[in-house]
């Protein structure tokens, strides 16, 4: 089940949910308005699964950035989200879909126990200008069901994240 807005709001002041920081006026009626973070990372590079890559993280200006078609940017969210209680869900809406901006397609699962801002993928379709702290899309929180696991108890390498994380997937190749 997906919480109600007013749900995520009486989870918050319970201490099941922390969303930091949290503006009630960014509840909706089965979500939160998360927002850009400050920072990004470009590639416009070829990347290879087996090598660490490398991608300066840079600020978002406050005038913005035009981001281009062909390049990947990772982004991270504003807000930092955290619950032993419930799962979480991120993703893009149609405010910034509209505009033609894909953000985090391959990864929307925040597991129980998450305790991040998280790491966007971003891809545009055509230029189009962004700025730091503008609503990109909607957090979901999902009740579950069964055995509860922490996600903070398997010591995932992506489980306590601040900034932008690039992939990780080269510790497995290795």
């Amino acid at each position: 089940m997906i919480l109600t807005g007013p749900a995520i709001a009486q989870a918050v002041r319970q201490g099941d949910i922390v969303i930091d920081p949290f503006q009630p006026e960014r509840l909706s009626p089965n979500a939160y308005d998360w927002r850009l973070g400050d920072t990004i990372r470009v590639c416009g590079h070829d990347l290879d699964a087996a090598v660490a890559s490398t991608l300066p993280e840079q600020p978002i200006p406050p005038e913005g950035m035009t981001l281009q078609p062909g390049l990947l940017y990772l982004g991270v969210t504003h807000e930092r989200t955290h619950s032993e209680r419930y799962a979480q869900l991120l993703n893009g809406d149609h405010t910034i879909g509209g505009l033609g901006v894909w953000v985090h397609i391959s990864a929307p699962l925040g597991h129980v126990g998450h305790a991040i801002r998280w790491t966007l993928e971003i891809c545009v379709v055509r230029p189009v200008r962004i700025y730091p702290h503008m609503t990109f899309g909607k957090l979901v929180f999902l009740e579950t069901y069964g055995s509860r696991a922490s996600y903070q108890q398997m010591g995932s390498k992506y489980m306590s994240t601040e900034g932008i994380d690039v992939s990780r997937l080269h510790e497995e190749l290795n």
